[in-house]
């Protein structure tokens, strides 16, 4: 028996929904990472490594672990971009003084320089978008994020892969 036109409708407008929820996901992604290498090949880096020197210069010296978190890469990508930078002379490795077991990357002097010269465009302009929602607004697209965040890493376990992310973002 044919399904019926309301019903045929219905599924329709879910699936444009989602086909615009997916394009917008898709922009922000695409801007982001757009301003982010112009800025990086203005100055001869790429764009994970913009990222990980403005991570560094926000925390301070970190684990490769926590770079790695922060970065939502796996270590062993992480481990060459250090080795990348390092062999430029913008990180450096050291021994944690609590724990001389564990290596720390820390900005070197250069690195530093180029840090702070580095606008964050693209994080600029998302909290500024942000910052124009309400704070309830604000609250409900974390929440939203979270959920879609584990259900997307559930679909890619479901379909045999393992989740990039080494980590989940902080529940509202």
């Amino acid at each position: 028996m044919p399904e019926a036109p309301s019903k045929r409708s219905a599924r329709g407008a879910e699936k444009a929904d989602i086909d615009r929820i997916i394009e917008a996901v898709v922009y922000l992604y695409t801007e982001a990472r757009r301003v982010t290498k112009e800025v990086a090949r203005e100055r001869g880096l790429t764009g994970p490594q913009i990222s990980a020197i403005k991570i560094l210069e926000s925390f301070g010296d970190i684990s490769l672990s926590e770079l790695s978190d922060r970065m939502s890469a796996r270590n062993s990508t992480i481990t060459g971009l250090v080795d990348r930078m390092e062999r430029n002379g913008l990180v450096e490795r050291i021994r944690s003084a609590e724990d001389r077991r564990v290596t720390l990357i820390r900005l070197t002097p250069e690195g530093a320089r180029i840090a702070r010269e580095i606008p964050v465009d693209s994080m600029q302009i998302l909290g500024a978008a942000l910052d124009s929602l309400s704070r309830r607004d604000r609250h409900e697209l974390r929440r939203i994020l979270v959920s879609l965040t584990a259900a997307v890493e559930e679909e890619v376990r479901r379909r045999g892969h393992a989740p990039e992310r080494a980590r989940q973002p902080e529940t509202p």
